[in-house]
């Protein structure tokens, strides 16, 4: 038998609770948005680097307001900055559950078809009359491979 790293399972009730966290906490967070590929791609980002360069021109911003035009809304930039840092924790720890969540997917997946590789390579070992034979076969059509024939309407020159 493989490697086992995880060896665990989840009853539908611990798994219903944790659905029922995950609403909650969307629940809580009514204001989160989809963004199109597009959307994301047109958007200009701030990372880190750029964190520092948004607080000073929101002091800027807040101590001279009269160099602003009077479409500017200083208390909105403001809300949009306490937002970001409220988000900010909440998006670390979500990120760190997510990829949690994700490696324990794919450990467990990749446990699941190395024991299946396993017992296909056993039932082809235990061969032709063991009953196993329309099943070997259906097992056996995930390796088939489609051929790669050039289309019937083109002709070589």
């Amino acid at each position: 038998m493989p490697d086992n790293r995880i060896s665990a399972t989840l009853s539908q009730a611990d798994q219903q609770a944790v659905l029922a966290a995950i609403k909650v906490i969307r629940e809580k967070l009514p204001f989160l948005i989809d963004l199109t590929p597009e959307e994301r791609s047109a958007l200009p980002t701030m990372g880190d680097k750029r964190r520092g360069f948004v607080a000073q021109a929101l002091a800027i911003a807040e101590q001279n307001e009269g160099i602003l035009p009077r479409s500017f809304d200083v208390a909105e930039m403001d809300k949009d900055v306490a937002l970001l840092a409220s988000l900010r924790p909440i998006l670390t720890a979500l990120a760190q559950l997510c990829e949690l969540v994700e490696d324990t997917y794919m450990a467990a997946g990749s446990e699941a078809y190395r024991s299946a590789l396993l017992v296909y390579q056993f039932a082809r070992a235990a061969g032709k009359g063991a009953a196993l034979d329309s099943t070997l076969d259906a097992l056996g059509q995930s390796f088939a491979r489609k051929s790669r024939s050039a289309p019937a309407d083109k002709k070589k020159p």
